[in-house]
């Protein structure tokens, strides 16, 4: 339409429903945008997964090896030849949830980082709307810790019939591991949202995001109970690093599924956690998927 105005090729895409490309939609419009892409991000996800350990000769059978051996090596080393349980009756139930869960952390944060950066040839070639990506690669890793929670359960039960640990009941409190997950499952869809604008915006900051996760782990409590370490430090600083370390949101999750799988004293359901749990959820994906909305228009370009 060479000869009409900018405003009448306006006014003519909006006759037909046109929308300028290449631009950041409406909030809300983005969201119902993300929203009918359900099932996609549901596929894309479950195929990554499938596809991960496609390769090997073990196959998929490495989504539960991969954890189990981690864990392995941290009871050994951490439970038995340096013995820093810290008043924790069954090391090894919490080291083995702590490392299975925390790798869906330290997964999800690298696979957000790197959904944005990796994938700008598909960016660049169609449209769609940016957020499918790191959601479908949260799905992936979710899709692979099913089956890892199962034998996560079954190694907490087991480890009850060692002669040196006290019997572990089946109670209903086992039930509330899926709420704790599923808390989880929507902080770590939050985190990848940032991660993703983050190293999309500014690359290098992919070189530090394992260190920050050996920090993260160390001070979540994932290994040993950090926060009985406070007492070691001046008093001065006991008050306020106890109430960060505690409350943290990584924290708060492990707490939340050791109290589910763990009858100890130092593990009883907290009201409080669980609320916690919920706000910490709702925040980080909602700030997430704010952040990364606001950065729409720039992935693939920069």
């Amino acid at each position: 339409m060479p000869a009409t105005s900018s405003a009448e090729r306006r006014a003519e895409a909006e006759k037909y429903g046109l929308t300028k490309m290449g631009v950041r939609p409406p909030l809300w419009t983005y969201i119902k945008d993300v929203a009918r892409r359900g099932p996609f991000i549901r596929v894309l996800g479950t195929s990554t997964a499938y596809a991960r350990n496609q390769n090997t000769y073990l196959g998929q059978l490495w989504a539960v090896l991969n954890p189990i051996l981690n864990a392995s090596v941290y009871v050994l080393i951490f439970g038995m030849l340096l013995n820093v349980s810290r008043g924790v009756d069954n090391t090894i139930a919490f080291i083995v949830i702590g490392v299975f869960l925390f790798r869906f952390v330290e997964q999800s944060v690298n696979g957000g980082a790197q959904s944005i950066a990796k994938r700008s040839n598909l960016i660049r070639s169609l449209h769609f709307p940016r957020a499918v990506l790191p959601l479908s690669n949260v799905m992936s890793h979710l899709t692979t810790l099913v089956p890892s929670l199962v034998v996560m359960c079954l190694i907490v039960l087991g480890s009850g019939l060692l002669p040196s640990y006290d019997p572990v009941p089946l109670t209903w409190e086992w039930l509330l591991l899926v709420p704790a997950v599923g808390l989880l499952w929507v902080f770590n869809m939050g985190i990848a949202f940032i991660m993703a604008r983050l190293v999309a915006i500014t690359p290098d900051l992919d070189n530090v995001i394992s260190f920050v996760l050996r920090l993260t782990m160390y001070a979540s409590g994932v290994i040993f109970p950090v926060v009985r370490y406070v007492n070691e430090l001046p008093q001065w600083m006991q008050g306020w690093t106890t109430t960060i370390l505690e409350y943290q949101p990584v924290a708060v999750y492990l707490y939340l599924a050791r109290a589910s799988l763990m009858n100890e004293d130092a593990f009883l359901q907290d009201p409080f956690k669980w609320w916690l749990g919920i706000i910490w959820a709702v925040v980080f994906f909602v700030a997430g998927f704010i952040i990364f909305w606001r950065g729409e228009e720039r992935y693939g370009r920069d």
